[in-house]
């Protein structure tokens, strides 16, 4: 019989790298009430559960789910009473030094979300952490204006590969960073690192199939977990959503993962629906996290956003081991799989790239990609990211220098210096030097490719 994960956190955790976040905004003078984003089961309330205990907090946690009445209570904004109900409902001070309160699900009690200014205006030396799955869902059942100003947020992701294999093999990780800083890595470590890579595809980072895999190391137990996963996203979207947007919602979510790397035409997503119904079920997956836009813009300056188009724009997953289970993806299909294979075909490769690109900086994911179109001239970079001034191209290939047009026509019209290219190789960089034609002329293209293995891609910061 399948142990559910949070049987399990007590004897096995993950160590989150969003720790050291709560600890930054525990420790501010002027904290703000903290609001904790992200997609549904990737962790949000194990990690201030884990927080509380590490840091020796005294832990005030209410499941707003399990106590709908509290709505009304929240409705008054008096803070007074607010406290008096959570007292009487906890049977404890909320107030004494070392507390922390902790406002779950909070979907589930919108007024709690306008109720957390007061907090901040009357009672700013109570630490309070909201989190909820799907928020848009129920923000958009309700009108009332969000505590602007008074309350900050930070976004969970899924378990990130670092993490991953500090679960499963810490002293990997010295490697994976020496690999960021282009140093000579030795071929063992590198072939181990690969083989924690093709697990994660298969895995994913949903922190409950990390534990089922860290525990078990059964496949097949993984799969179970994340066959639950779907069905409890498809089950909550049932609770937000009537029946002709709820289906429209289940079949948006699974086509998603069959149409990464590509830009989206929503006939592609659904051919039953409207556009305008399509792309409206995507935005609401979107702005709860389940998806990622990957806009296109024209990169010419910062932000890259500032020049982003609306209207083309890809999608990556919340998780590539979910988009490996819905699209019938095998162990033996990862394990087996050619380099040229794993990364040039099929949607894991960029999906991992996204998923990670996404949270570099654990702001508001936001992802940008170059598209040119045009009758006979059509070039795409699969991201574009900025480091400091500089905009860098991001390709995920397996294949030699020669065969990055995309990447080299990009850096002919943006006038580049470097660009990245991610695959299955040890880390190098090389200049290159081709010619490229622009217009009905040939020119001369030089720049620096650095090249990263996959598993590298947290390290972009170093850079």
């Amino acid at each position: 019989m399948h142990v559910m994960a949070k049987n399990r956190v007590c004897f096995i955790m993950i160590k989150r790298q969003s720790e050291q976040y709560l600890k930054h905004w525990f420790d501010k003078t002027r904290r703000k009430p903290l609001v904790l984003r992200g997609a549904r089961q990737v962790g949000k309330s194990t990690l201030v559960r884990q927080f509380a205990e590490h840091h020796g907090l005294v832990l005030h946690e209410i499941n707003l789910e399990k106590h709908l009445l509290l709505d009304d209570v929240f409705k008054s904004l008096d803070i007074k009473r607010i406290v008096m109900e959570l007292e009487g409902l906890l049977g404890r001070n909320i107030l004494e030094d070392g507390s922390l309160l902790f406002l779950d699900e909070v979907q589930a009690t919108p007024h709690a979300l306008a109720a957390l200014r007061y907090f901040y205006e009357e009672l700013p030396e109570l630490p309070v952490i909201a989190a909820g799955s799907l928020l848009e869902f129920a923000l958009a059942k309700h009108s009332f204006s969000m505590p602007v100003g008074r309350v900050e947020y930070h976004h969970i992701s899924p378990v990130s590969f670092s993490e991953f294999i500090t679960c499963l093999e810490p002293d990997l990780n010295a490697w994976r960073e020496a690999a960021g800083r282009f140093e000579e890595i030795a071929e063992t470590a590198h072939q181990r690192l690969l083989s924690r890579f093709r697990e994660y595809l298969f895995v994913g980072g949903m922190p409950e199939a990390v534990l089922e895999f860290m525990e078990s190391g059964s496949l097949s137990e993984v799969q179970e977990v994340q066959r639950s996963i779907v069905e409890t996203y498809q089950d909550d979207f049932s609770k937000y959503a009537q029946h002709a947007e709820l289906v429209r919602l289940q079949r948006i979510f699974g086509q998603i993962p069959r149409n990464i790397g590509r830009k989206i035409k929503y006939v592609n997503l659904s051919r039953e629906e409207r556009s305008r119904e399509i792309k409206a079920g995507v935005e609401l997956l979107s702005r709860a996290q389940v998806c990622q836009k990957v806009t296109a813009s024209h990169c010419s300056g910062l932000p890259l956003s500032a020049e982003a188009s609306d209207d083309h724009y890809k999608l990556i997953f919340m998780d590539v081991g979910i988009v490996n289970y819905l699209c019938g993806g095998r162990w033996n299909d990862i394990s087996e799989a050619t380099g040229q294979v794993l990364v040039n075909e099929g949607p894991l490769a960029e999906q991992f790239v996204g998923q990670h690109l996404a949270y570099l900086d654990r702001g508001k994911p936001q992802l940008n990609y170059w598209l040119r179109e045009g009758r006979a001239n059509n070039a795409e970079v699969d991201y574009v990211i900025s480091q400091g001034r500089q905009i860098l191209p991001v390709e995920v290939k397996a294949g030699a220098s020669g065969s990055l047009k995309s990447l080299q026509q990009f850096v002919l019209e943006k006038g580049s210096a470097q660009a990245i290219r991610f695959d299955l190789n040890p880390p190098s960089k090389m200049m290159v030097e081709v010619k490229a034609r622009s217009g009905g002329s040939v020119e001369d293209v030089r720049f620096e490719l650095l090249s990263l293995p996959l598993y590298a891609v947290e390290t972009l910061p170093l850079l």
